[in-house]
């Protein structure tokens, strides 16, 4: 059989059997699509390793991939921790390709036990001289925004002390970032994978931004974490919006690739691209299925869900 007419056939029959169009798409993606530089309304992030099976291991490769992709940003997490010469190697090819650098972590993240919500000086100054080293990768990398995490909770204090000593921290964070323009972008975290983090919800996160009141001191909106601990994404997304930098994606259950789970992502990239966001959407999530076929299918996912 002719493959085009199997394919237009194929349509047909997925769409009598019930199944909706994102199926349809998946089918007519396997049998017959091939890669083309997509031109996506939003600015998609990819991270190193997404796209390895077609790309390989070097991450240069895995960057140019992305940019034949229609990909106008990437994100790293682990950007600090690389060597500076590989640092200055993707920063000359995201130069090249026009491509945005998204956020990288900007210090040692305390996930058992309490450091900025605790007041100890000896941590907060720990704290304080990270972030003036995350600003000379920043600068290496051409980055504007860096990710920070507040830690563990203090449950010898009561939560209204916590959120004063974090406050303050903030604060003086903010006065070494304001003169390079950096931003760092609080991400609050859900309860389910990160049990105890003092950050975990949009409205304390606002509220902290808002007694901070810093152009360096934002809010990294990750939708897979704020989908388990809150939902009401639009609305609360709208509620938070004039403190809202950066976005992360990831579907739930599973954090894989728009599409995979109960998040309806065609409807959150359209809400927030008619805010006329212009930032980033970090993809910090995995691919549902390995290999070549895994990663066709998330860059069909952004297609489809960036059809809006």
């Amino acid at each position: 059989m002719d493959r085009r007419k199997f394919i237009k056939q194929n349509i047909a029959a997925t769409s009598l059997a019930g199944l909706g169009p994102l199926a349809v798409s998946r089918a007519v993606f396997e049998e017959g699509s091939s890669f083309t530089k997509n031109k996506f309304k939003l600015s998609y992030a990819p991270h190193l390793g997404m796209f390895k099976e077609h790309a390989g291991e070097d991450p240069i490769d895995q960057l140019n991939f992305m940019a034949d992709r229609g990909f106008k940003a990437f994100e790293d997490n682990d950007m600090k921790a690389r060597p500076i010469e590989l640092q200055e190697k993707i920063a000359k090819t995201m130069g090249n390709r026009n491509i945005t650098m998204g956020v990288f972590v900007a210090h040692n993240i305390y996930w058992s036990e309490p450091n900025l919500a605790s007041g100890d000086e000896t941590l907060r100054e720990e704290f304080l001289k990270q972030i003036k080293e995350s600003v000379e990768v920043a600068k290496r990398v051409n980055a504007k925004w860096i990710t920070v995490v507040p830690g563990y909770v203090d449950q010898r204090q009561n939560l209204q002390y916590q959120t004063v000593h974090v406050i303050e921290t903030l604060k003086m964070a903010s006065e070494i970032l304001e003169p390079h323009g950096i931003i760092m972008v609080l991400e609050p975290l859900n309860f389910r994978d990160h049990p105890g983090l003092f950050l975990s919800g949009s409205p304390q996160a606002y509220q902290i931004c808002k007694a901070v009141d810093s152009p360096s001191c934002k809010i990294l909106y990750d939708i897979y974490h704020q989908q388990i601990q809150e939902g009401n994404l639009i609305p609360n997304i709208e509620a938070a919006w004039d403190e809202i930098a950066y976005f992360q994606v990831g579907d739930n259950p599973g954090r894989n690739e728009p599409t995979t789970g109960e998040i309806n992502y065609k409807n959150i990239f359209k809400f927030i691209h008619s805010k006329g966001y212009n930032g980033i959407m970090g993809m910090e999530h995995g691919n549902l299925e390995s290999g070549k076929k895994g990663e066709k299918a998330v860059i069909e996912a952004y297609k489809y869900s960036d059809d809006f």
